[in-house]
């Protein structure tokens, strides 16, 4: 099931508001849902997408979720709504991680997902 991006954005919009206020301090920029996918170009393509990103530079603090990337994987792995809902939840929960740990001046979230990332890197033969 391939949900629009009005519906994704809808589904993100009361997400959010179910997560306590106080997760959204200073973050200036607000969390966006982009249209594009970002395949992660290190892996063979089609395999591995980046479906968000905290980002902190010069226009302030912000998330970034790519709905192109979550469709992308919907479609290969033949989502139901309720995929959907989990998928955006988790991705969201982990950027807001990201940003309550660059407050505080803390990266353990930042090296785990290194760590799992050059996991997947020598499973797909991409060591660095």
């Amino acid at each position: 099931m391939i949900l629009t991006i009005d519906e994704v954005n809808d589904i993100l919009n009361d997400m959010a508001d179910s997560f306590p206020e106080a997760l959204f301090e200073d973050l200036n920029g607000g969390l966006n849902l982009l249209e594009e996918a970002m395949p992660d170009e290190e892996f063979p393509e089609g395999e591995m997408y980046i479906l968000g990103e905290y980002c902190e530079d010069m226009l302030g603090r912000y998330i970034d979720l790519y709905y192109g990337s979550f469709a992308a994987l919907a479609e290969r792995e033949d989502w139901d709504r309720k995929t959907w809902e989990e998928e955006l939840r988790t991705t969201l929960a982990h950027e807001l991680t990201h940003h309550l740990e660059a407050q505080g001046g803390l990266h353990s979230l930042d090296d785990r997902d290194a760590e799992e990332l050059a996991r997947w890197r020598a499973e797909y033969g991409q060591d660095q």
